[in-house]
């Protein structure tokens, strides 16, 4: 059985990005007003690297999200949770 698990939920007046990390692998899944977005990919550098490159993201979306993770990265590792092992390429 996988299990999926939340990592980060970015919201804006721009739209919303989620990532997830299921069975060793992150998901993205976002969307805004006309578009939607889903892919899955071996690492949180290539996930972001994706989002970088998605033409409908707009800058200001991308930037919130980046500050998301890098909290949660920071929230994760000092409670002693995933983010440097579980996730994957967060170490």
């Amino acid at each position: 059985m996988s299990v999926t698990r939340h990592f980060s939920d970015t919201r804006t007046d721009e739209g919303r990005v989620r990532v997830l990390v299921r069975a060793g692998q992150v998901v993205v899944e976002a969307e805004g007003p006309g578009w939607r977005h889903h892919s899955v990919h071996p690492d949180l550098a290539d996930a972001t690297l994706e989002l970088a490159w998605l033409p409908a993201l707009s800058a200001r979306l991308y930037g919130e999200v980046m500050r998301e993770i890098e909290r949660q990265l920071l929230l994760n590792r000092a409670a002693g949770g995933f983010g440097d092992t579980d996730l994957p390429g967060a170490a």
